[in-house]
């Protein structure tokens, strides 16, 4: 493509992003605090329980889990301390196996490398850049054998304790067949919910599909509580060992310090809590501008030659980061030199798990999907648009 024409199509991009947010530097994804957070803070301030024990950490918990529909709702400092905890609550233990993607965030192997175990990749499908449910059905007919109620990797010997999918930028990866295939072979799933807080199946919000599930609050993510995670899950027991495990082990008692087992001082400080209430207030008003800022993208980008990445079909994406298609990896560097240099924030997705030096030695099924769109994905400026956006007319812009 000469330089003039590859110059003008980037440039349009641009131009485009700056029709929904103006001018200046545009980043990635900006969290929007103009609801009550100051005043929630103020009143966290006020009542002195500024730490991990407050009425503002009850209250997220609760907003949370009634939002997601899930019975119980444990809130953490981050995500990977929720999913750390979610793991070990399944029985992940020192040198079991965890089957994963590897096309996510560090964070995933992370927090099963804190709980002693080794990660196993398979693909991703192309359409939701989340765990295929082939490639693990392929994974799990060629390398896992049943022993004593439990499965086990053949070539390894390790079992294979549980799965971790996750859904990549808020889009819904097709869980309902992942668990249903881990199912057959008694493989717990731990749905890495990180980026999809207002994704649904149908009406199913996800987390709901696992035994248990993980969310994160980050700075970028739809809501934020500055930093911040919570384990979701229905099931009782889980929720109150959850609880007990994250706030060190600590046997209720007015004054005596009593610990029953190794713990993890992991529990969300009341002051993060309260920004996380008056987040949770404008969700619904938050995700219903990303929807919006994502159809106009869409309809940009089909008269384009550059794939667009949208929800499959039968559930919704709550947009946290839009992606685009470039045609190759020399295209996707020259569009991201080229539109960092203008001011609008572009990046690359994450390289791959088994490019990085902690994971090149693990086992995968060679990842053909995760690779083309290691080469190919870039994520756009997806923050909520500061006041209401004008009209729309995509035959116009």
């Amino acid at each position: 493509m000469p330089e003039t024409v590859k110059n003008a199509k980037f440039q349009s991009i641009v131009d485009f992003v700056r029709t929904i947010y103006g001018d200046g530097f545009l980043p990635l994804h900006r969290p929007i605090f103009e609801g009550n957070e100051k005043r929630y803070l103020t009143e966290c301030i006020d009542s002195n329980f500024v730490s991990s024990v407050g009425q503002q950490v009850v209250e997220f918990e609760g907003q949370v889990a009634n939002f997601v529909g899930a019975r119980h709702a444990v809130a953490t400092v981050n995500g990977t301390a929720a999913l750390h905890v979610a793991l070990q609550l399944v029985g992940v233990s020192a040198d079991d196996e965890v089957i994963t993607q590897a096309l996510t965030f560090i964070a995933t192997c992370n927090a099963l490398s804190y709980a002693g175990a080794r990660p196993v990749f398979v693909d991703v499908d192309l359409d939701t850049m989340g765990m295929s449910p082939i490639a693990l059905k392929q994974f799990l007919s060629e390398n896992a054998v049943k022993r004593d109620g439990q499965t086990f990797n053949k070539l390894s010997g390790r079992r294979l304790a549980a799965c971790v999918p996750m859904h990549t930028f808020g889009l819904v990866c097709r869980i309902e067949e992942i668990v249903a295939i881990c199912n057959e072979y008694g493989i717990a799933v731990v749905e890495d919910a990180a980026e999809s807080l207002g994704s649904y199946v149908g009406q199913r919000h996800t987390g709901k599909f696992g035994k248990i599930a993980t969310l994160s609050f980050n700075g970028n993510k739809t809501i934020t509580t500055g930093g911040g995670g919570m384990i979701i899950t229905d099931d009782p027991a889980l929720a109150v060992r959850a609880k007990h495990l994250t706030t060190t082990s600590k046997v209720p008692h007015p004054y005596e310090f009593e610990h029953d087992e190794v713990g993890y001082n992991y529990r969300l400080p009341n002051l993060n809590a309260a920004l996380g209430c008056a987040q949770m207030e404008r969700l619904p008003e938050f995700l219903a501008s990303k929807a919006e800022v994502s159809r106009r993208y869409a309809a940009f980008f089909e008269a384009t030659n550059i794939g667009f990445v949208t929800a499959r079909e039968g559930t919704t994406s709550n947009n946290w980061l839009n992606a685009i298609l470039l045609g190759s990896l020399t295209e996707r560097n020259e569009f991201l030199e080229f539109s960092n240099g203008c001011g609008v924030m572009a990046r690359p997705v994450w390289r791959l798990m088994t490019h990085l030096v902690m994971y090149r030695s693990c086992q995968h099924d060679g990842l053909p999907n995760s690779s083309w769109l290691e080469e190919r994905i870039v994520n756009i400026p997806s923050s909520v648009p500061a006041g209401a956006l004008a009209p729309f007319n995509p035959e116009i812009e």
